[in-house]
């Protein structure tokens, strides 16, 4: 355990750099615990029985356009970069640059200059493209022992990862986890060629509104591996409106990056855990009770692993490496009020053949300041209905799963739809709300 004490709280000194900003709370929180999580990589682990955790998380924003996801993303970005880590993922790429990037290889293909890991100089008659970099390498199962890591921070996930790439996002889900101290990860080419990666580290930070992430994932990626390792942030609109936002004092952007540079050169080593922690997470994991929203049955086979992953974060945040029983409230609570909204995150994504006019009726109704007739939700989705029997259908499917709210008779003309904002969970084991900034005074 580091014997260095933070004097400050890097939750507080971040929340008070952004404080005006119209991103919701929830954003920069996961922004920051996602930015965290990449600059520890592989400097620190969690033994669990034969296998190790590591603090790399799979982090993606969703909301609809215009809930300033894109703010938080660059925000955190910024102040990482700003305290030296430089290992980004490049905004656009492919599954074969991106092996590229991960590899430590130059992103600039044609350069005079290149040399390839054989000694030959790459074609330099036309500008290279990823795969014909990997056709000029030497490449073997030979590694230098270094590990490599990669953080892809793309506010824009599909821009990143292009639309219903399954193939990409298989190969992310495979580098989530991956840990072989005497093999490395290899990826057969299809040139029959073998890129091997010694313990490759990926961290994925990103955001998408619910149109793009149903075109990023297509309806089979439900049940893939890299779902199970996504965790969903969803985050409504802050109601902050600041034309003109002031720029953050330079002195608190100074005090949060020395704190990130400490961090990195202090959280080091096996993560510990004291006899209260222990304790209190084995009681979380046989209380736990699965998400009732069938799609993220596979997410919940590894929420444990997730709660864990999130432990380490926390934990260097106050500099240390001993898990303590403070962390295990506060990570906890912090991905139990996450797991509350992710219905929302991934809205009607799978559900039925008018998914699209569904989400769009409840992101109407989750907006709306006062109840909505029939009529106000026709003229919203009229151009993504036939007819007006379809609307009355998926009302009626939405009053049955208890996800609206039916109008008031005696209400008059004042009568209309409401959504049901469904009540945080207070009575679950080892949670507080009242540590978190957006819910003090509310629960």
């Amino acid at each position: 355990m580091s014997a260095k004490t933070p004097q400050e709280n890097l939750f507080d000194l971040y929340f008070k750099y952004v404080e005006e900003s119209e991103s919701p709370t929830i954003f920069h929180r996961w922004s920051l615990i996602a930015s965290v999580s990449a600059l520890l990589g592989r400097s620190c682990w969690l033994p669990h029985g034969t296998n190790r955790f590591f603090p790399n998380m799979y982090v993606m924003l969703i909301g609809d356009p215009g809930t300033r996801k894109s703010s938080a993303i660059k925000g955190a970005r910024k102040l990482l970069s700003h305290s030296g880590y430089e290992t980004f993922a490049a905004e656009k790429t492919t599954k074969e640059k991106f092996l590229l990037d991960l590899e430590g290889l130059p992103e600039t293909y044609g350069e005079s200059n290149y040399v390839a890991k054989s000694g030959r100089r790459a074609d330099t008659s036309k500008m290279l493209t990823p795969e014909d970099v990997l056709r000029n390498l030497d490449l073997t199962t030979d590694h230098d022992g270094t590990p490599r890591e990669v953080f892809i921070c793309a506010d824009e996930f599909n821009e990143f990862a292009g639309s219903g790439n399954l193939d990409f996002l298989s190969l992310l889900g495979s580098l989530w986890d991956w840990d072989d101290e005497l093999a490395p990860y290899k990826h057969r080419l299809k040139n029959s060629k073998s890129l091997a990666i010694y313990q490759p580290t990926i961290s994925l930070l990103g955001g998408n509104t619910h149109a793009g992430f149903k075109s990023a994932f297509p309806i089979e990626s439900i049940g893939q591996g890299f779902m199970s390792r996504l965790l969903l942030v969803y985050g409504e609109s802050s109601g902050r409106k600041i034309a003109f936002p002031s720029r953050p004092p330079e002195e608190l952007g100074t005090r949060i990056c020395e704190y990130l540079k400490t961090i990195k050169t202090t959280v080091k080593g096996e993560v510990t855990l004291t006899v209260e922690a222990r304790r209190s997470l084995v009681m979380i994991y046989g209380a736990w009770q699965p998400l009732e929203d069938y799609r993220y049955k596979h997410y919940s086979t590894r929420r444990f692993t997730h709660l864990l992953k999130l432990l380490m974060v926390v934990a260097a945040m106050r500099l240390s490496t001993e898990i303590n029983q403070q962390d295990v409230v506060m990570a906890n609570t912090i991905l139990t009020y996450t797991e509350s909204f992710m219905s929302k995150a991934m809205g009607e994504f799978g559900k039925s053949r008018n998914s699209e006019a569904t989400q769009t009726i409840m992101t109407t109704l989750y907006e709306a300041k006062k109840p909505l007739s029939f009529e106000d939700l026709w003229k919203v989705v009229n151009r993504d209905l036939e007819k007006r029997d379809a609307l009355s259908e998926i009302l009626q499917s939405l009053l049955q799963a208890g996800k609206i709210q039916p109008p008031d008779p005696k209400a008059g003309k004042h009568a209309g739809f409401m959504a049901l904002q469904k009540p945080l969970v207070t009575k679950a084991l080892y949670v507080d709300y009242r540590i978190l900034q957006e819910t003090k005074g509310k629960v």
